[in-house]
């Protein structure tokens, strides 16, 4: 892989850890919800409900909160409590203040990174108010020439990307955990990608090995492996 200009890392999993705190407010809602439906329910009818209003309220916190409240009328018949609604819209301003802290490797290869002279952007979906206060909170936002926050990772964005900031295929490099969002579109656009696996993963995000097949990409253990790949 020839020397980079650009590197443009993903931030939700990849720089910080946040499905794990979705996980968990998730949890916790099973336990509000027993007395309306068992889990497999829940956790089915959550996921229907999240994805039928993507449109509308696209990712992240608020998204995830007004779905919670949502499922929990529909499975209750209307019957859920005041008190209950109240935890969830409490477990949901949660997931908007907990702290940043980045993953092991994160400062040391974005420092290096700076040091060889490449040009850092951060790339992340979501809602802006929510993402803007996680890279606050990171302490990391220094590190980057550039930062976009957008409502899709898909090819029509990153082409619109690539074309804003004159990004060509042989001076640019995504690094990210989800195959779906980070690495597909990317490749498929004719552009390097790394990907780096993280331990919690989102439902949304998984891809069928069948579209994996033919896909070139390479993808590592653990952070601190992209150094060896970008010049």
């Amino acid at each position: 892989m020839p020397t980079q200009t650009f590197i443009a890392f993903d931030a939700d999993d990849t720089l910080w850890p946040n499905q794990p705190h979705f996980d968990h407010v998730e949890a916790q809602l099973l336990q509000i919800l027993a007395p309306y439906a068992d889990h497999a329910t829940i956790n089915t009818r959550l996921y229907d409900v999240q994805r039928a209003n993507m449109q509308l309220f696209g990712y992240g916190a608020k998204a995830f909160m007004l779905s919670m409240i949502e499922t929990s009328i529909q499975l209750s018949g209307g019957a859920v409590h005041g008190h209950e609604i109240q935890r969830i819209l409490d477990l949901g301003k949660d997931l908007l203040r907990f702290p940043i802290e980045p993953l092991p490797d994160v400062v040391a290869v974005l420092t290096e990174l700076k040091e060889r002279g490449h040009r850092l952007l951060l790339l992340t979906k979501g809602d802006l108010f929510d993402q803007e206060s996680k890279i606050a909170r990171s302490g990391l936002g220094d590190f980057f020439d550039h930062v976009e926050v957008v409502s899709e990772k898909d090819e029509p964005t990153y082409r619109r990307l690539f074309a804003r900031l004159n990004i060509t295929p042989d001076n640019f490099v995504m690094i990210g955990n989800s195959l779906k969002s980070d690495i597909l579109p990317v490749v498929q656009l004719g552009f390097s990608a790394i990907h780096v696996p993280y331990h919690a993963n989102w439902i949304h995000e998984h891809v069928p090995a069948e579209r994996l097949a033919e896909v070139e990409f390479r993808a590592v253990g653990r952070l601190r492996e992209v150094l060896g790949l970008v010049g």
